[in-house]
């Protein structure tokens, strides 16, 4: 048995990642701003590592993306990530239900530059969006980054489709759920990725995989729809 055959699993993904992130994903002032503004408020250490940042940060430059929507806020560093990769004239709005979080998400934004581009409203995201789908020249959104309350990825999921375009980009957090997905579990959070699956699968106007991950945020994974029709 080799070394690396003995090592603790979650060791050997933490050393991976540092090695990647030492390399390809340079810390700045903004970014280890936000993370340290958000554990200062008592906010849960759940924002996307980051090298998961900066895959959606490539993700957004890519797709060519001019507006995105962000579902889910929490101290606002994912958004960072997607408001450097919209160009001039871009717009982000990120849906938070926590005030406190999104006043830690506006504060980070702010000095991060990004206050002109980046909004974020607040309140129940199932109350939140059919407002902004009801505002003149709402969407469509370029990419949506779907990083919320799991129990309502299916309801997040059909907003999102119902204010994309054709080529429009919906990228969903958490969706393994530590290998959790395979199981009948009576887990909230698992039963509503699962209904999101089975409506993805069933949804002609979407094009869509997943792909599991491990790391320093453990054994999860994320999916990948692109809307078609």
């Amino acid at each position: 048995m080799t070394k690396e055959n003995r090592q603790d699993p979650q060791e050997l993904w933490n050393a991976v990642d540092d090695y990647v992130n030492e390399r390809l994903v340079p810390a700045d002032e903004a970014l280890t701003g936000a993370l340290a503004a958000s554990d200062a408020a008592g906010l849960p250490a759940i924002a996307v590592a980051p090298n998961q940042g900066k895959f959606l940060h490539l993700l957004a430059r890519t797709l060519g993306a001019r507006t995105v929507l962000e579902v889910g806020t929490l101290g606002g560093y994912s958004t960072i990530w997607l408001a450097r990769a919209l160009p001039a004239g871009g717009r982000l709005i990120s849906l938070e239900y926590s005030e406190q979080h999104a006043e830690v998400a506006r504060a980070s934004l702010a000095r991060a530059g990004l206050d002109a581009i980046a909004e974020v409203r607040t309140g129940p995201a199932l109350e939140t969006l059919p407002k902004l789908a009801a505002e003149p020249g709402a969407g469509p959104f370029d990419l949506f980054f779907i990083d919320a309350d799991k129990v309502n990825n299916p309801r997040y999921v059909e907003w999102a489709l119902r204010l994309s375009r054709p080529g429009s980009l919906i990228v969903v957090d958490n969706v393994v759920r530590g290998g959790r997905i395979t199981e009948a579990s009576e887990d909230p959070a698992v039963r509503g990725t699962r209904e999101m699956f089975d409506a993805i699968a069933q949804e002609p106007r979407l094009d869509a995989t997943a792909v599991q991950t491990v790391g320093t945020k453990g054994y999860d994974g994320f999916l990948l729809a692109r809307v078609v029709d």
